[in-house]
């Protein structure tokens, strides 16, 4: 019996219609013949949905009872004694309730596909496990129920069930995903638009991503070499000289061209010393290629060509974009260029386009990378140009022009020794000096065919020819690397002219400078090493590259001294003596850096000191005027009260006695919160978490609001919070009086609380006239009141207390827009990780 298959419909987003789609496929396989069952179908009592289950065999559920609660799960024993062709399977990321058959459904499906059924489930994006911490920053909600991305990616079919964020939220709107009473807090909590928008982004490149998978699978299983253009895949080849910028624009309207279209901009790179690139030109083209929407890569290789078309061939590119060659026309006779050899070598399934630019034919320079050294193919070439070229000389001299002279066979030789001092150097030149000698010697020095030589004018001439020829080429090596060491230290002068305007515009983080170490001298990784004093062990403090950092520097290939206490270290291979110099650069660059990091915090920690400063002026403002008004009237009443000369009634004195307490209370109430501010400001404030239900906290917290001002809805199945309860109902409070104190008269606020995977939401709700967005940030400032309120109302701490306590006990609160006009309090908490139940929403689904 075989392995069943797995079809599984991805959505971006609840409510995209996923478990419709699987429905309207069981009824068309029904209709072929197929044994198809619902093994579990959750229709979230959407009457469509709900349709769509009329006519499909459904297979029981098992009952479970958990916490004096009965839920219902799939009955997997249930579906492999009725061994259907096909089993429907909803929510593949569903957490069973404790005393399941397994943990999680989706090893429910493995079992149903090891027996050989077929299963047909769903799944959305938010779901996949190795997504988590993306949708977290995405929507603020941590997914809690999770498959693993290889469940998923094993699938035999994945198909997208997409649609757009405008058509989803008019479905939300119509009431067709969640109940009426649900609507307004899902618009404006997890089903925003841009929340949406970039969930579908996220599922259209994750199934993009799976496709290429299922491609290059299949290009692997049948041994397809050949570049198959699915989709355009756009390869530029950087030399990293300034025309790479138009080649990156070039690249990149070529792909807007076509549907998917894709740049990826590649620099091969020698692993000779220093890049022969300027490091600030290929750091523009990177920030250039990233910002058109491609990638940048870094490649190692000797033969230029032949790396940057196994790249290619690598990606399954479809064309690869080459500037016109920079080299002048005598440059060819070196060879015929890179753009050339690559354009020869693409092959039909590659299309290669040469770009004309600004820079063609005005010469490519000389390698920054080579130094004094002239390079291991140039001294190969030089020595056989200095071994061989004789030989053939002397062969061609011999046998069709032997009565040149011996004059001019000496001028032929000089030529060929300056040609070999050109392309090898010295010793190569001084063998072709040598060996050219003997050869003259030999033949065609009378007497011929003997290393004797009978007329003296002979033996003068050779010795001028070996000493000039000797001159000549010493001349000529020295021209030549005078020449390189003059590159050299251009491009020298290019990087500490970068690093200087760096330092001046405090662009480079440190991070990012590590990284152009790495890449400036092909390193596989470097890290800045730092330590107290002599006697304490090193610490790294950045560190960039493929290996792990190193933990001293004497375990790095190179390492240099920055100082006393720090050290910048690399990997990967040792540099020569003249490339520390640059090196010596980059590490005072480095800790020039480190310390403009320091000094930022520092600076940071003094406006800190600063805006507490401001508070404190702010504070004795307050003090003069919003706390002097209750103690003037708590004043006024008790002098009246204590005065002799008029006499009171029942009525009058009750009345003082009632303008005392509410003074006393409102002076309780604003020392309070500036206690409360003045505890932020120095991190006094020591939460003591422990676990409770929200509904033990809110209740107590109203105490300061009248009665029919506020409506409770806050369901009692909520998982435990783990948060101070203190300051937890101390920052309800404040929220609660900030509402109702802004409500319109007859408008309750509400106070409303759900789960949403591991955190719970309380949001309170007024009709006011709500706040801008401008200004959402500013009413959690501190003595900051919005709009008209009058005076009395406080000193403007309520809302920046209550935030300060909410991210003590490790929760947010937020302000949003009420639908339909007002403001909304949005306090995000923890939930208890302890007695959290496994499904808050188990309860609903058992029920409906």
């Amino acid at each position: 019996m075989g392995r069943g298959k797995l079809r599984i419909y991805l959505g971006a987003a609840p409510g995209v219609g996923k478990t419709y789609a699987m429905l309207s496929e069981a009824h068309r396989r029904i209709e072929r013949g197929t044994d198809c069952v619902v093994a579990f179908v959750e229709h979230h009592n959407r009457p469509r949905t709900e349709v769509m289950l009329h006519g499909l065999e459904q297979i029981q559920r098992r009952e479970i009872e958990y916490r004096d609660t009965v839920f219902t799960e799939m009955d997997v024993d249930a579906v492999l004694e009725r061994r259907p062709a096909v089993a429907l399977v909803d929510e593949l990321a569903h957490t069973n309730v404790p005393g399941s058959r397994n943990a999680k459904r989706w090893k429910d499906v493995e079992e149903l596909l090891q027996a050989g059924i077929d299963v047909v489930s769903t799944v959305n994006i938010q779901h996949l496990e190795s997504l988590g911490d993306v949708v977290e920053s995405i929507t603020g909600v941590r997914q809690r129920e999770t498959v693993p991305d290889e469940v998923v990616r094993r699938a035999d079919q994945i198909e997208l069930v997409d649609m757009s964020p405008q058509a989803l939220r008019r479905r939300m709107a119509h009431g067709n995903i969640y109940k009426p009473d649900k609507v307004d807090a899902a618009l404006s909590n997890y089903f925003r638009p841009g929340n949406l928008t970039a969930l579908r982004e996220l599922a259209l490149l994750w199934t993009a991503d799976r496709v290429d998978e299922y491609l290059q699978e299949y290009r692997t299983e049948h041994r397809v070499s050949k570049i198959w253009g699915s989709r355009e895949r756009i390869v530029v080849g950087l030399t990293g000289g300034p025309e790479g910028r138009t080649l990156i624009r070039r690249a990149a309207r070529l792909a807007e061209k076509g549907a998917g279209g894709e740049v990826l901009a590649v620099y091969i790179a020698r692993s000779d010393g220093l890049t022969s690139a300027s490091p600030k030109e290929l750091a523009v083209q990177r920030t250039l290629v990233e910002d058109l929407g491609g990638t940048f890569h870094h490649v190692i290789g000797e033969d230029v060509p032949n790396a940057l078309l196994d790249f290619a061939r690598g990606v399954n590119a479809t064309q690869i974009v080459l500037g016109v060659s920079r080299r002048r026309t005598w440059q060819y006779a070196f060879g015929p260029g890179v753009s050339a050899t690559v354009a020869r070598e693409s092959g039909p399934d590659l299309d290669v386009h040469i770009v004309t630019h600004e820079e063609a034919a005005k010469g490519r320079g000389l390698p920054v990378a080579r130094g004094a050294r002239l390079g291991r193919a140039r001294i190969i070439w030089g020595w056989l140009v200095g071994v061989i070229g004789p030989v053939l000389l002397t062969l061609l001299l011999d046998g069709i022009a032997p009565d040149v002279g011996l004059a001019n066979d000496m001028l032929l030789f000089l030529t060929l020794t300056v040609a070999t001092a050109l392309i090898g150097g010295l010793l190569p030149a001084l063998a072709s000096v040598a060996w050219g000698s003997l050869l003259l010697n030999y033949y065609f020095t009378p007497p011929l065919h003997k290393l004797t030589i009978a007329d003296p004018k002979n033996i003068v001439a050779i010795v001028i020819f070996i000493a000039v020829a000797v001159s000549v080429a010493s001349v000529v090596d020295l021209a030549a690397r005078r020449t390189h060491q003059a590159a050299r230290l251009r491009a020298e002068s290019e990087i500490l002219s970068f690093l200087a305007g760096n330092v001046l515009r405090g662009e480079s983080s440190l991070e990012s400078l590590l990284e152009q170490v790495r890449e400036t001298f092909n390193m596989e990784s470097v890290a800045l090493l730092e330590r107290e004093s002599d006697v304490e062990p090193w610490t790294c403090t950045g560190s960039v590259g493929t290996t792990r950092p190193l933990a001293r520097p004497e375990d790095a290939d190179v390492d240099m001294p920055v100082g006393d206490h720090m050290a910048l270290a690399l990997s990967g291979r040792v540099l020569p003596a003249e490339d520390r110099r640059v090196l010596s650069a980059f590490a005072a660059q480095a800790a020039v850096v480190l310390d403009r990091q320091r000094l930022l915090g520092q600076a940071a920690q003094a406006r800190e000191l600063a805006e507490g400063n401001r508070i404190r002026t702010a504070l004795l403002a307050a003090v003069s005027h919003d706390l002097r008004t209750p103690l003037a009237g708590i004043k006024a009443a008790v002098s009246s009260l204590r005065s002799d000369d008029v006499e009171w009634s029942e009525e009058d004195r009750a009345e003082l006695l009632q303008g005392i307490e509410e003074g006393s209370d409102r002076l309780d109430h604003l020392v309070g919160n500036l206690l409360d501010m003045s505890r932020l400001q120095t991190g006094t404030v020591t939460p003591l978490i422990r676990e409770i239900d929200i509904d033990e906290v809110v209740p107590m917290a109203l105490g300061g609001v009248p009665e029919d001002s506020v409506v409770l809805d806050i369901p009692e199945d909520l998982p435990m919070v783990a948060v101070d309860p203190g300051l937890l109902e101390r920052t309800v409070a404040n929220i609660v009086e900030n509402a109702v104190k802004y409500a319109p008269g007859g408008e309750a606020v509400v106070v409303s609380a759900s789960a949403i995977a591991d955190r719970v939401e309380v949001r309170v709700t007024d009709r006011g006239p709500g706040v801008p967005d401008e200004a959402k940030d500013r009413i959690f400032a501190p003595f900051q009141r919005y709009g008209d309120a009058p005076r009395g109302a406080g000193v403007g701490l309520g809302l920046a207390v209550a935030r300060g306590f909410a991210e003590a006990i490790g929760g947010t609160l937020t302000a949003e827009d009420t639908p339909g006009g007002g403001m909304t309090m949005v306090l995000t908490l923890p939930a208890a990780a302890v007695r959290a139940r496994v499904r808050p929403d188990l309860s609903a689904k058992a029920t409906s």
